[in-house]
């Protein structure tokens, strides 16, 4: 068997060394064994649950995931990002998402874990307009989705063309009009385009206006009744806000786990094509975040950062590495799965930008200190 040491299962875990040793000490490392007085854990040994927290539901299978399909969607990294959750801390009961999307992280944390207040928001209007009519409006909802998709699923190619660019017209309509009587019926059309139009795109144009054609899918689950009435009963006590992420600022304190999951820095010349709201995020942009996320770490706050790699293009762009130059950088490996072209659609690296708390970090650098002392002394 290969055992790893414990300050490199503190790494792989993203929690304290000193906490892996308290968990080997509990027993709640299978096969984890001391060798003189350091701990040595196998390879292959999953972190433990924290049996600390009463806050998290011990379940098996999720109860809820994401109503939409979204560019950037965080579902294949979760794996990496869970690493960072600090809610083994009992202090952490607050969550805020500034750049929500398609939620994935949100819904895995609400899936989780009970927290005393959460927070989202998304400049992106029809996505916010969504999440609210699903939290407030979950029946109407239903009734006008399933009421599409008995419509189109018995359609040929060519009828569901003219059907789907009937909703599209209408969609812009009502994107135009903003009229808050229509908030159902938009927030209807928004996930019956999300499900059928190309890759679940939600692209605008110059003018603001949706322009994704029609995906080739044979038989769509325009309305997924269980799912959302799920999502509508996690988003009961959820703060649903349409607006930049620095309003967030008033609700992050000491006591938040922040996620910050902003517009990837274009790393080709063509990836802006996937823009979802006509206001584009520059690198003037990214650097303001940047000096966001160091304000709320000021505030105590725990924080995780996701972005593109420039470096998968040019290994000489340092742009992340210099505006987050205090923070520890994860290079993680995804799968680009909306692309102009599909030649370029595969595997890269993509940023997680972690700020560690400076308690916690002083106490890894004694311990990595104390381990590398015994080491030489044997």
């Amino acid at each position: 068997m290969d055992y790893i040491s414990a300050r490199e299962a503190a790494d792989k875990w993203g929690i304290s060394q000193r906490r892996v040793a308290v968990l080997c000490s509990e027993n709640r490392i299978k096969n984890a064994t001391m060798l003189g007085n350091m701990w040595l854990i196998p390879s292959s040994a999953k972190k433990p649950i924290d049996a600390r927290s009463t806050r998290y539901k011990n379940i098996e299978e999720k109860t809820v995931k994401p109503f939409l399909k979204w560019a950037g969607g965080k579902g294949q990294l979760l794996k990496e990002i869970e690493q960072y959750y600090p809610f083994e801390d009992s202090k952490i009961t607050k969550y805020a998402e500034p750049f929500v999307g398609g939620g994935a992280v949100l819904f895995d944390i609400l899936d989780k874990y009970n927290l005393k207040e959460v927070y989202i928001s998304d400049i992106n209007s029809e996505l916010i307009n969504t999440y609210q009519t699903i939290r407030d409006y979950v029946e109407c909802l239903i009734k006008k989705l399933s009421f599409m998709q008995d419509e189109f699923i018995p359609l040929d190619t060519a009828n569901r063309k003219i059907y789907y660019m009937k909703k599209r017209e209408r969609f812009n309509e009502l994107k135009i009009d903003d009229n808050e009587n229509d908030k159902i019926e938009k927030a209807a059309l928004m996930i019956f385009l999300n499900k059928t139009c190309f890759n679940g795109l939600f692209r605008v144009n110059k003018k603001g206006l949706f322009n994704v054609p029609m995906g080739a899918y044979k038989n769509p689950l325009i309305c997924d009744e269980k799912n959302l009435k799920s999502v509508s009963d996690k988003l009961q006590k959820v703060i649903i806000v349409c607006g930049d992420y620095k309003n967030s600022s008033d609700f992050i304190d000491k006591n938040t786990f922040v996620y910050f999951d902003p517009p990837y820095r274009p790393i080709t010349d063509t990836a802006n094509f996937t823009a979802y709201t006509k206001n584009l995020f520059n690198d003037e942009k990214q650097i303001e975040l940047a000096r966001f996320v160091d304000d709320m770490d000021k505030k105590g706050a725990k924080i995780v950062v996701s972005n593109s790699d420039p470096k998968n293009t040019n290994e000489e762009d340092n742009f992340f590495d210099n505006i987050y130059s205090v923070h520890k950088i994860k290079r993680v490996e995804a799968t680009r799965m909306i692309s102009r072209n599909s030649k370029s659609r595969g595997k890269i690296k993509e940023l997680l930008i972690i700020r560690e708390n400076l308690k916690n970090e002083i106490f890894r650098i004694i311990d990595i200190w104390w381990e590398e002392l015994y080491w030489k002394i044997l």
